[in-house]
């Protein structure tokens, strides 16, 4: 029997980036240029994680979505992560 992959102690981070919450629009970080061909959302929160907690993270072609609880938080990510180089592209 598979084993249930919401089993195994790790909490899942939502998907759901585009809450319609204005305040949550603060909170949220768009990452463009992104390889995602190579960077998967595993990669994405364990990068922008160090900056707080992170609620969502949706991540699409070329580009990403990392919600957090607070705006500072979201400032935090982008302010350290801005121009970082993932994967041979600039963020």
């Amino acid at each position: 029997r598979p084993s249930d992959p919401t089993m195994t102690g790790k909490t899942q981070t939502s998907n759901v980036t585009n809450k319609n919450d204005p305040k949550s629009l603060n909170s949220r970080v768009f990452i463009g240029n992104l390889n995602t061909a190579i960077v998967k959302k595993g990669d994405i929160e364990a990068i922008f994680a160090k900056y707080g907690k992170i609620v969502g993270c949706s991540v699409h072609k070329g580009y990403a979505f990392v919600q957090y609880m607070s705006e500072r938080h979201a400032r935090a990510a982008v302010a350290g992560e801005n121009a970082r180089i993932i994967a041979g592209q600039p963020l």
